[in-house]
């Protein structure tokens, strides 16, 4: 597949996965969850998006075992990145939870991206 095509299939599937990661939080920091708490939430309910839509769409794999595991490795990872920035920004206490989200969220896309296209998604044979 063509890199921009590429890039620009991985944006669609990250934004969707993005609204998704933030409108679950929208949702359940009214209903009494913390942000940080809700985010964790959210994160779990936005990886199935990100997963599928990128093993289907993006990267239009084979579906293979190993990927799933994964893709869950590098969220995670960016997940871990994801939470420590947005605490930090919280603790600040100068913006809203919601443009601190947006910005964490948007930030760390580019480390799934990465991590995604070169390793939970690459084809083993390609790796050394």
């Amino acid at each position: 597949m063509k890199p921009l095509l590429e890039l620009l299939r991985f944006g669609c599937v990250g934004i969707a996965a993005m609204l998704t990661h933030f409108i679950v939080v929208l949702l359940l920091v009214p209903a009494g969850l913390s942000p940080l708490i809700a985010n964790i939430a959210a994160f779990a309910i936005a990886f199935q998006v990100s997963f599928y839509g990128h093993r289907n769409w993006t990267f239009g794999t084979p579906s293979q075992p190993r990927q799933y595991a994964n893709m869950l490795a590098v969220s995670l990872a960016a997940f871990a990145i994801n939470e420590g920035l947005y605490a930090w920004l919280l603790k600040q206490g100068s913006l809203d939870y919601r443009i601190a989200l947006a910005l964490v969220l948007t930030a760390v896309a580019a480390v799934t991206f990465l991590g995604a296209k070169f390793w939970a998604f690459s084809n083993p044979r390609n790796r050394a």
